[in-house]
């Protein structure tokens, strides 16, 4: 067997660089890893003569992708392009070539994860993607292969980095969303058109991959309830700090007797729990399982660097395999699709905002409503709005089933007594009394 490990990369951008210094400057220690020396043989780029930061030879620099994927000697492509479609393209033809593959593109795997994996198992090759979900938070190897014996009750994940920086500039120095997120753009934390960031669509499509993986289940991004954080208000904010709570955008997976529930939504998290301090552009990700309870996996969820390490560890992992010729050997059979958790059997606790007539009488009306939909209060706020003629009343739930809670939420447009309902929001975790 030979020695070397030839490497194809598809894209030079920031990412992309990070791995090939990770090659260069830590050949030693990646051999002693792998038994191989690892050698890039091509890269794809847009503009060979562009300028960068890293020293590359040019010889190895195309512009043709079919350089990559055809080149006899790779044995390894890295896909660091980004998009869905020709990347999706390019992954497929390398497959088809037996050529395994290392992707960071969450994108696609949400998409198109099964079907990939079937592909690369058709062609025996391996298909990774630590990279896609945490930046170099090691997740996904944590539940396939640290937690493989576990069965997992519950994930729950802060995976934006954008949006989790956002949060803790708006909660620590009071700015408004807009100036938080252009604050965030500035430093590189968000990108210019922010749109799959702060409406929740990108920790949608990473929650999609870790529910696959954790329940053996395919779930489709349709299948996740998806909320951003566009609409928050410093007001909210405020009132969850007097409460004891801080805002995250959470990505929750549950398991419920056979059927899994899936979300991401602005969530206010109790003070005490472990995601409560994860604070700037940091990711976590919490895990329940039924045997070894509570672990959490904190660390930074992008940059060139921390990605790059992820994505070396799946490099590291198809090289080992190829020294033991167990090269898409482990894909298992038969990911099932389990079925919804029902709204009746979603429970939570919540959090609400309403603006009522400041008259007497008011909380009595409401709070009958909610004693006749079965629904009891932890923490009750109420603060008059004199210029209005109304009252703020904020309210936190015990633990009820999202439809109770829903059914409440429409009974109380129609009481007369109600001026407006001003947000709610789900909440996770105790606050100490």
């Amino acid at each position: 067997m030979s020695e070397t490990i030839g490497v194809g990369i598809l894209g030079l951008g920031v990412v992309g660089s990070g791995v090939i210094k990770m090659i260069m400057e830590n050949k030693e220690s990646l051999y002693q890893k792998t038994g191989n020396h690892l050698s890039i043989e091509r890269i794809l780029v847009q503009d060979k003569a562009k300028e960068r930061d890293i020293e590359i030879d040019s010889e190895v620099l195309t512009t043709d992708a079919n350089d990559v994927l055809n080149h006899a000697d790779i044995d390894i492509i890295i896909e660091v392009i980004g998009g869905v479609e020709e990347a999706k393209l390019h992954i497929q033809q390398a497959l088809r070539n037996k050529k395994h593959v290392v992707t960071a593109n969450k994108d696609l795997i949400a998409l198109y994860g099964p079907e990939l994996h079937q592909l690369a198992k058709q062609n025996g090759c391996d298909l990774l993607y630590e990279a896609s979900v945490g930046g170099g938070i090691p997740i996904i190897r944590g539940l396939n292969d640290g937690l493989a014996a576990d069965e997992i009750k519950e994930i729950m994940g802060i995976i934006n980095g954008t949006t989790n920086y956002i949060l803790t500039k708006m909660e620590e120095s009071a700015v408004p969303f807009k100036e938080a997120l252009a604050d965030a753009q500035e430093l590189g934390f968000a990108e210019a058109d922010p749109t799959a960031d702060i409406e929740g669509l990108d920790a949608a499509r990473k929650m999609s991959i870790l529910s696959r993986i954790a329940f053996s289940t395919n779930v489709k991004l349709s299948d996740i309830e998806t909320n951003g954080i566009n609409n928050l208000s410093l007001v909210d904010l405020e009132y969850g700090k007097q409460l004891g709570y801080t805002m995250k955008l959470i990505g929750l997976a549950k398991s419920n007797n056979g059927t899994i529930e899936i979300s991401v939504q602005p969530t206010f998290i109790a003070k005490g729990h472990p995601l409560a301090g994860v604070k700037d552009e940091y990711n976590a990700v919490y895990v329940r399982g039924k045997s070894v309870g509570e672990t959490m996996f904190y660390g930074p969820g992008a940059g060139s660097l921390p990605t790059a390490t992820a994505i070396m560890s799946d490099v590291i992992e198809v090289a080992k395999n190829i020294q033991l010729g167990v090269n898409g050997k482990t894909i298992i059979e038969g990911p099932s699709k389990k079925g919804m958790t029902p709204p009746n059997e979603q429970y939570s606790q919540f959090f609400l905002r309403l603006h009522v007539k400041d008259e007497v009488g008011s909380f009595a009306h409401i709070s009958q409503l909610f004693q006749d939909m079965d629904i009891s209060f932890k923490r009750i706020l109420q603060t008059p709005m004199k210029k209005q003629q109304s009252a703020e009343i904020i309210l936190v739930t015990h633990h009820t089933s999202l439809e109770n809670f829903m059914n409440a939420i429409s009974k109380l447009q129609d009481m007369d007594v109600l001026r407006s309902i001003e947000s709610y929001y789900r909440v996770e975790g105790e606050v100490e009394e």
